[in-house]
Parts: structure tokens; C-alpha cells; sequence
């Protein structure tokens, strides 16, 4: 049975891969293109956190367990960290800042329990 850590990686990694095919998927559930459609602007913007994120959840999909998997599970961890805080404090709408918050802190918590049972294998 695979980590929950590669579990999370694989689910980082679709996610990801779905940003980069269709940025709406990041763009419109807060807010960024105001009901507008996605400018190609924020596109490129959404799909390079897709590619982040794709590259990221590989990694942790793959990485061999010990230090390569923890370096690669800090990467997401760090990632949500700083998603938090850049949309918790540039999103103007106060809902929308407690979903991106909530989301990014949530998947970054997950993450970070994932490595205390790659310590048990």
C-alpha cells in the first residue's frame, strides 16, 4: 500500500496537470477572473502554479522514503505556506481569502502528517 504522502503526491500531481489544461479550475473558484472568463495573463499565472504543483506532487510521488521524500513533501508544504499567505492577503473578498486560506493550509497540513508515517515505515 502506498504512503499517504505518495497518495498525496499523485492527487498534488492531478491537480496540477488540471491547472495547466484548464486554469479556470484555480482561477474561478476564487474570484480571479470575476465571472469574465480566464485573461491570458492569469492563464499563464494559473498554469504556472499547475506546473509547480504537477512538478511538486511527481516528486512526492516517486521520491524514495527518508530525506528524499521529506525534501520533497517540504516543497508542498512550503508552497501551501506561501499560497496562504499571498491570497489570504491579496484576495479582497473576505470569503474568499477564509476559502484560499483554509484550502492551501488544509492540503498543507495533510501533507506535512503524511511524513509522520513515512517515520513509522
Amino acid at each position: 500500500m502506498p504512503s499517504a504522502s505518495k497518495v498525496l503526491g499523485v492527487l498534488t500531481a492531478a491537480y496540477g496537470a488540471a491547472v495547466l489544461v484548464r486554469p479556470a479550475t484555480l482561477t474561478t473558484p476564487l474570484d480571479l477572473d470575476r465571472g469574465r472568463g480566464v485573461a491570458s495573463s492569469l492563464a499563464m499565472l494559473a498554469r504556472a502554479m499547475g506546473a509547480r504543483d504537477l512538478a511538486i506532487g511527481v516528486a512526492m510521488a516517486v521520491a524514495p522514503a527518508g530525506k528524499p521524500a521529506t525534501v520533497a513533501v517540504g516543497a508542498r508544504v512550503a508552497s501551501d505556506v506561501g499560497d496562504a499567505v499571498i491570497f489570504g492577503t491579496g484576495l479582497a473578498k473576505r470569503n474568499l481569502k477564509v476559502k484560499a486560506v483554509t484550502a492551501a493550509s488544509a492540503w498543507g497540513a495533510l501533507c506535512a502528517i503524511s511524513l509522520l508515517g513515512n517515520r513509522r515505515r
